[in-house]
């Protein structure tokens, strides 16, 4: 019995010390003002699935895994939170100089095991907001049976403001069921 109430006390401040350090981190990011050097910086938000993470900026490393920010991300005062918490769905978006970036998310369409990567390089503009949406392209129709039964291909449109200024579709390979995101004409 002593064991148990020993394992029980050891897990629930684990548990405990792991929602302070995510408490903590929120607080850090909810402290970053901006400045007059930030106020033109451009705004990048992630959208369309349940869960979209930022993994990088260029060579700064935003988010871990599991919905862990970065201390880099947070001290370099790129991270904004547009929620309460880092456990709301897509509660993370960048606060970016107006400069060309490469910016990695990652999109978990299927479920939170699977993630999607799209890397973008992007010349962001000043003051503007972007969004990088994924969503199915259920447009196409296929001739033959094979190709039907795939799914349909994930897109990403990357949108400024509410205007769609690029398109990156990952078709599905019937014949590995693999494929890469391909920036498409719009």
């Amino acid at each position: 019995m002593e064991k148990l109430l020993t394992h029980m006390a050891v897990g629930l401040t684990i548990i405990g010390s792991l929602s302070a350090c995510q408490s903590v981190q929120v607080i850090q990011v909810q402290n970053i003002k901006e400045s007059a050097s930030t106020q033109n910086n451009a705004h990048i938000y992630c959208a369309g699935t349940e869960s979209c993470q930022f993994e990088r900026l260029d060579q700064t490393f935003i988010m871990k895994e599991h919905n862990e920010l970065e201390r880099e991300a947070i001290k370099a005062g790129i991270v904004r939170i547009q929620g309460k918490s880092l456990k709301e769905p897509n509660a993370v978006y960048l606060s970016v100089t107006p400069v060309q970036h490469e910016v990695v998310v990652r999109f978990y369409p299927i479920s939170p095991d699977k993630a999607e990567r799209l890397h973008v390089i992007h010349a962001f503009k000043p003051k503007a907001n972007y969004t990088l949406t994924m969503y199915r392209d259920r447009t196409k129709h296929k001739a033959s049976l094979l190709e039907a039964s795939a799914p349909d291909p994930l897109c990403v449109d990357l949108k400024m403001e509410q205007k769609t200024i690029r398109r990156f579709c990952k078709p599905y390979n019937v014949l590995t069921g693999l494929g890469e995101f391909v920036e498409k004409k719009l």
